[in-house]
């Protein structure tokens, strides 16, 4: 038997909640992508300088008139602010010498901060001299700007919510769902290394590190899809898709810089697989994995807890089949 049609006030109803929730999701949608965007600065910025007290002064006094914009790191001489960059704890630093001063920068952390910081101390500089700039740690010759490795973090989030959604979708349970899971991630990450380094030459340095970073993203992202939709069904996987689309890959960083956000998405961001994963990814790729620690550490959980919420999931039971319809005998035709 077809179902019976909806009512003229179940269709008013159904008509504005359409009417509301549209405009509320693009308003939200736009919120999210939009407003970092809209907002980038330098806060809390790590920069180095580098050289004697005095001379180091002036330029120090120039960077704290922008309260909150810089966090500024001393050093004693050049070695020490490239071993500093190298090791990501400054993304420039200033190096003041008798000749005058010279900056350091890396694009492999952010093309978009190191453009800031030559054009902030080029401002500072004294009509007519021309500073000096070293790339210390140069982005590669594929991805000069970063967008190539900036639009990853996009296609990390879909894989991983997707691939969550596909083991509950299909009744994965238990161990399958988790061995599942951990499987689809590995060769995510195979795939897009393979794509990223062999192919577009946008990434650079260890090959399997690099492959490990993918997978690990897609992973904690995937299991937390997968873990929620356990405990609290397929609404979880909305919930995911929230945290992981709407709201992991706007505030990652992965086009400037997680300082260069406002406050706390940028925070926020680092606290979410796209974010800890494109922090990772820039790591592993371009420094030999100084200060991957944090960003690792955030994935792991996300995946255990993920993993974990999938495993406990399963003891719980599973919706009742539905019984057959009784079918009602048909009387008996007449001799």
């Amino acid at each position: 038997m077809s179902a019976p049609a909806p009512s003229g006030t179940a269709t008013t109803r159904r008509m504005i909640a359409v009417l509301v929730l549209v405009p509320v999701a693009v308003a939200l949608a736009l919120w999210a992508f939009a407003w970092p965007a809209a907002r980038i600065a330098p806060r809390d910025l790590p920069v180095g300088l580098a050289g004697p007290t005095e001379a180091v002064a002036p330029l120090e006094r120039g960077f704290a008139e922008q309260a909150g914009a810089f966090e500024l790191h001393r050093y004693k001489d050049e070695a020490g602010a490239r071993t500093a960059i190298e090791n990501r704890v400054v993304y420039g630093a200033v190096v003041v010498t008798q000749q005058g001063p010279r900056l350091l920068t890396a694009t492999a952390a952010s093309p978009v901060v190191a453009q800031l910081l030559t054009q902030a101390v080029t401002a500072r500089a004294p009509a007519g001299t021309e500073i000096p700039v070293t790339d210390v740690v140069a982005a590669p010759a594929g991805d000069p700007r970063g967008s190539a490795l900036g639009a990853s973090a996009l296609p990390m989030s879909l894989a991983g919510v997707a691939s969550g959604a596909v083991v509950t979708l299909l009744g994965l349970r238990g161990t399958r769902a988790a061995f599942t899971l951990v499987g689809a991630a590995a060769l995510v990450g195979i795939t897009a290394t393979a794509m990223a380094d062999n192919w577009l030459g946008v990434i650079t340095g260890d090959w399997w590190a690099q492959a490990g970073a993918f997978g690990l993203t897609v992973l904690a992202i995937g299991a937390a899809a997968a873990g929620l939709a356990a405990l609290v069904g397929q609404a979880g996987l909305g919930i995911a898709g929230l945290l992981m689309v709407l709201l992991g890959n706007p505030f990652s960083g992965m086009t400037s810089a997680p300082e260069m956000l406002p406050e706390p998405a940028g925070l926020i961001g680092q606290w979410l697989p796209p974010g800890a994963g494109g922090t990772l990814i820039r790591s592993v790729a371009f420094f030999d994995g100084a200060a991957a620690g944090p960003a690792l550490l955030t994935l792991a959980l996300w995946a255990v807890l993920g993993l974990a919420a999938v495993l406990v999931g399963a003891r719980r039971p599973g919706p009742a089949p539905a019984e057959p319809a009784t079918r009602t005998p048909e009387p008996a035709l007449a001799g």
